[in-house]
């Protein structure tokens, strides 16, 4: 039988991180560790966290994300796994987060500094800045009113100039907007 390995209970306060979807498998013959108040299941082992939930992104004072499987699961329910070493530190003030765009599912992903994948080429940003610029990003990206103003040839090579700017620069989208009419 595994050793039971706790972590500090202000391990997971003011962290963002990235858990990745998997099978319930996963934590077969695992004893739950921590139960909320709010229904979700802790896991812990040496190599990191398993967590089973129905809700995921913004928890009390931390933010964690839920990746997927390819396959979509039909449970409410779902099991994620973080590795202890891909739960970084969070805060208000610094400019720890970065966006990531995903032109063909017309998505966009916020990602910290930290991530090992973080090349340096997309600006750094405040929570706050950061989920201004995600809503810019969504709305160029579901809505087409705003394309009425510009003339193109086609708006998908439009929304990702726009897009890049948002992203790889401090420019405003008005400024963006008003460069590219």
């Amino acid at each position: 039988m595994e050793k039971m390995f706790r972590p500090s209970p202000k391990s997971f306060q003011n962290t963002f991180c990235v858990f990745n979807e998997v099978l319930p498998s996963a934590i077969q013959g695992l004893t739950v560790q921590y139960n909320s108040k709010s229904g979700s299941k802790y896991y812990y082992t040496q190599d990191g966290m398993y967590r089973l939930s129905h809700h995921w992104g913004r928890l009390a004072n931390s933010k964690w994300r839920l990746e997927p499987l390819e396959t979509q699961t039909e449970t409410k329910f779902k099991l994620g796994f973080a590795a202890w070493k891909d739960f970084y530190p969070d805060n208000n003030d610094e400019e720890l987060y970065y966006l990531e765009a995903n032109y063909s599912n017309k998505t966009v992903q916020y990602q910290h500094r930290n991530n090992p994948n973080y090349d340096s080429k997309a600006v750094l940003r405040t929570s706050f800045e950061t989920t201004k610029r995600i809503k810019q990003i969504r709305n160029i990206f579901n809505l087409t009113s705003w394309a009425k103003y510009f003339d193109y040839n086609d708006l998908d090579v439009l929304r990702r100039q726009i897009i890049r700017e948002l992203i790889f620069t401090n420019t405003t989208l008005e400024e963006i907007k008003r460069a590219i009419s």
